[in-house]
């Protein structure tokens, strides 16, 4: 590993948690916590929070150790100060780690500083982003320069998106065979106490949809070399669609996990010459009653993202232009306790000395990753997981450093096992048949 340069003294800390103390940050610190005291790592884990607050830092970390029984996380957890307007205290965070779990967003108007500050003072970063437009911004920014830096900027390692791009890798490395295509269908599950999410992500698809049009433009300055189609072309499917599968209605997902497995199978493909999988994700809404609501809520959302004052209003009342699901409050734990996500991937492909490039598919494989509440149970232990595989698995990553989606970033390490081992679960359910 290049950190620290030849002959430069140690990093004082392997990770920081920056944004500790925001909402879904201490649930990250939680998890970093655990982690550590569970002995996953080769020795002991030297680790830091940091964000603006020195009290409610040192609070989070109480929380943290009462979550965990503990008396106390003790004087080994670094507290560092900064904040993300000021580009000196950020470069000094990342000069003293090896690793930011950046968890401040949203993302498109705080993230890019500390990208900067991270491949600049040689420390790698990621986040838990479901932003394509930052994604693939700095993807276009900073890919070189991490390169040189020899520092892995990987993003969107929460649920958006390590359950569709490790599934998708998960489901290629299951058939025996070439698989060519793959459909996912998402279904969150929540008790009795019903589920909702923090006003944060809300507030991140606002400006997301508002700015469609600058992200086909990014993508046209990339330039990303077309993978090509192998096997039969997987169709799209309409919007709304009743799924025979499961006996009910499903609409395409609007997060990123297209476009994060799109750059996975692309960086697959071109680096290592791997076969491309064509990739669609939907998501499970339920019967004619959740299709109408949500139609209801999807156009009058659409309606308002176009226009300042309508964005205002979006994210002024998130609780009312939601229908409830997002509040400034976000979850209880109740709630947390009682949801959670499956994710079914179908897949097909050609059998072992079959040419994908000639006749129909002809083996199918269906799989699934399961796991808890999405937003702030399985996305700590997924982003958390990907730090241990960074810094643990560090010989299994790519050769050189640079901006990564997780799928090319982790496909050669031990992540899956890990997140196994952690609650979030990749099963095969029925095996290919011919």
């Amino acid at each position: 590993m290049a950190a620290g340069g030849g002959g430069a003294p140690e990093r004082p800390y392997e990770l920081v948690v920056f944004g500790a103390s925001g909402f879904t940050g201490q649930f990250v610190v939680e998890e970093v916590a655990r982690a550590a005291a569970g002995g996953e790592l080769r020795g002991a884990l030297r680790w830091a929070v940091a964000g603006r607050s020195r009290e409610k830092l040192q609070a989070v970390l109480e929380r943290a150790a009462e979550r965990l029984g503990k008396a106390a996380l003790g004087a080994e957890v670094g507290v560092l100060l900064c904040d993300v307007g000021d580009a000196a205290s950020l470069a000094a965070v990342a000069r003293q780690t090896r690793l930011v779990l950046n968890c401040v967003g949203p993302y498109r108007f705080f993230g890019e500083p500390v990208v900067e500050a991270c491949v600049e003072n040689g420390a790698s970063c990621i986040d838990i982003c479901g932003e394509p437009q930052f994604l693939e911004g700095m993807y276009l920014k900073y890919n070189e320069k991490a390169a040189e830096k020899g520092v892995y900027v990987i993003g969107s390692c929460g649920f958006d998106s390590i359950p569709a791009d490790m599934g998708v890798l998960y489901t290629r490395d299951k058939l025996k065979g070439t698989l060519t295509a793959v459909e996912s269908f998402l279904k969150v599950k929540s008790g009795p106490e019903g589920s909702c999410a923090h006003d944060g992500t809300w507030k991140s698809a606002v400006y997301g949809l508002a700015d469609q049009d600058n992200l086909r433009k990014l993508r046209k300055k990339i330039g990303y070399t077309p993978v090509p189609v192998v096997g039969a072309k997987l169709k799209s499917r309409g919007l709304v669609f009743y799924n025979q599968e499961f006996k009910e209605y499903s609409i395409r997902f609007m997060g990123s996990d297209g476009s994060v497995v799109k750059r996975s199978q692309c960086y697959l493909h071109t680096e290592l010459q791997e076969t491309p999988v064509q990739y669609g994700a939907y998501v499970n809404i339920g019967g004619l009653g959740s299709v109408i609501k949500l139609m209801f809520a999807g156009i009058l959302f659409l309606l308002l993202v176009k226009f300042s004052f309508g964005r205002k209003l979006l994210t002024k009342y998130p609780e009312f232009f939601s229908a409830g699901f997002f509040t400034k409050k976000g979850p209880t734990q109740k709630q947390m306790d009682g949801t959670s996500f499956t994710m079914t991937f179908f897949g097909e492909g050609y059998s072992e000395g079959q040419d994908p490039q000639y006749g129909k598919p002809n083996v199918k494989i269906c799989t699934e990753v399961k796991g808890p509440e999405p937003g702030y149970v399985a996305t700590p232990i997924a982003m958390v997981q990907a730090a241990v595989s960074l810094l643990e698995d560090a010989a299994c990553l790519p050769k050189r450093g640079g901006v990564y989606s997780p799928g090319a970033a982790f496909s050669k390490t031990k992540l899956i096992d890990r997140l196994n081992k952690r609650g979030v679960e990749f099963s095969v359910i029925s095996k290919p048949e011919l």
